[in-house]
């Protein structure tokens, strides 16, 4: 199968798109980056604009094997010029093709100035779900595998990053979904010639909000994901590893093995306990490090974890990005489909 929805519009809101957006409407993009091997360290960077409310919020995290540094930007968008926030600037310098990422001096230590370029089609589609609470969702949404170039610089030292794996997510639209989620996962798995990647959402029931993704080939080929089915294993809401294994369209058949026990990759760092959008001011940065051990998906204010791990596909390694969620209900318990 091959790519055969329109070209996504890859350039972020400007001015000139305000008329007629929602109140609730945002713009944003995530990137990771980490090298093809190994579990350290892991960048996530990311980006969203509220047109409406005028407010634009970003993060930097960064995790090394003993602990989590985070960073977190607010400002007005009426003072930036659409193409930054705080010490976080973008360029899309050809759109779903190239972009140019800079992290100047914050909170984490870690500066960089890389070019992301992509390595293989990327999956998008629009996301609409009626919420039990009431409204509906409704955005695009594009994930990709890229490859980056350039330097990383942490506490002084700067080290190449030429060909370390990055994936990026795009999501542009109204993104209300609350109540009722049992299992969220974000799954971005890299190999040398293909990715595997899909959203897969679960209520608490078991039954099954939404899939998206495909198996994103190096030689073009795009293999929309029909069917996840998982065997995850646990550390109370905390991943550790485990088994999934995905169905594509054409038939393929993948059974994926993952190592998450590297730790880190808490969103709440990033803004994800329901901060992004806030009114903060101009130029407003925090942050804090986080020994790894000394924080958990229940004493934060999300349980959304983007965890760097391995995978073993047939005997091929790969390394990647894990996102998940739990809820943490007393009236949630997790349960295998595999």
């Amino acid at each position: 199968m091959t790519q055969t929805r329109p070209e996504f519009h890859d350039a972020i809101v400007t001015p000139a798109d305000l008329d007629g957006l929602p109140t609730g409407f945002f713009d944003r993009f995530v990137v990771n980056l980490h090298p093809t091997s190994g579990t350290a360290p892991s960048v996530l960077v990311g980006c969203g604009l509220h047109p409406v409310r005028g407010t634009v919020d970003g993060f930097a995290v960064l995790v090394t094997p003993t602990e989590q540094r985070n960073a977190r930007f607010y400002t007005e968008l009426a003072a930036t010029d659409w193409s930054s926030c705080g010490p976080l600037s973008w360029e899309v310098v050809e759109p779903n093709r190239e972009w140019r990422l800079a992290l100047g001096d914050n909170p984490t230590g870690m500066t960089f100035d890389v070019t992301w370029r992509a390595r293989a089609p990327y999956w998008w589609g629009t996301v609409d779900v009626d919420n039990p609470s009431g409204g509906t969702t409704s955005f695009d949404h594009l994930f990709q595998s890229g490859l980056v170039s350039g330097t990383l610089t942490v506490d002084g030292d700067t080290t190449p990053v030429d060909g370390w794996y990055s994936q990026r997510d795009r999501s542009r639209g109204l993104r209300t979904m609350a109540g009722g989620q049992g299992l969220h996962i974000w799954y971005q798995a890299q190999f040398p010639d293909r990715s595997i990647g899909f959203l897969l959402v679960e209520r608490r029931d078991g039954s099954r909000i939404m899939l998206e993704g495909a198996v994103m080939h190096t030689d073009g080929t795009l293999d929309d994901i029909v069917d996840v089915r998982h065997a995850l294993v646990l550390d109370d809401l905390d991943l550790r590893g485990g088994t999934v294994e995905v169905t594509t369209a054409s038939g393929a058949v993948y059974r994926v093995g993952c190592d998450g026990t590297a730790g880190g990759g808490f969103m709440a760092g990033a803004g994800y306990g329901g901060h992004h959008g806030e009114a903060k001011g101009v130029d407003h940065v925090e942050g804090e490090t986080w020994e790894l051990g000394s924080v958990s998906q229940r004493t934060l204010d999300s349980s959304l974890t983007d965890r760097l791990a391995t995978f073993d596909w047939d005997g091929t390694a790969g390394s990647g990005i894990f996102e998940l969620a739990l809820s943490r209900s007393s009236s949630y318990s997790y349960v295998s489909t595999l």
